[in-house]
């Protein structure tokens, strides 16, 4: 199963973009697909999580209130939003899918099954 993120680019500070990611699960049975992120020199972390059932989401504290994750049964992809963006949002970018169920915090290992290849967002100042 590969996954693709795409969207990433170079946006201001205070800007906004959108990622996306497909196929992002539904169609192979997981549980839930989630963002995470690295930048350079730093190890890996969680961002946001939306569950296939019943669309619940669990965020990071760094991104709650500025990122929205969203899924589209129809397309099977899910969608992350990203707005008033600060440079240290700056970092590579993967979706990930999960077929195991977990449920807030526990969604914020890294644990996942499937893993895109990744989408470079840079926030400039």
């Amino acid at each position: 199963v590969q996954l693709q993120a795409s969207g990433g680019g170079l946006v201001q500070a205070g800007g906004s973009l959108r990622l996306s990611c497909g196929p992002s699960g539904r169609a192979f049975g997981s549980y839930a697909t989630g963002w995470f992120r690295q930048a350079p020199g730093k190890e890996r972390e969680f961002v946001a999580v939306i569950t296939w059932r019943n669309g619940i989401r669990f965020y990071a504290d760094s991104v709650k209130g500025r990122f929205t994750i969203s899924r589209d049964p129809a397309e099977n992809t899910v969608s992350l939003q990203m707005n008033s963006l600060k440079p240290e949002d700056t970092a590579v970018y993967f979706c990930a899918a999960r077929l195991n169920y977990c449920s807030g915090y526990g969604c914020s290992r890294l644990d996942y099954d499937y893993w895109g290849q990744g989408t470079l967002v840079t926030v400039s100042s």
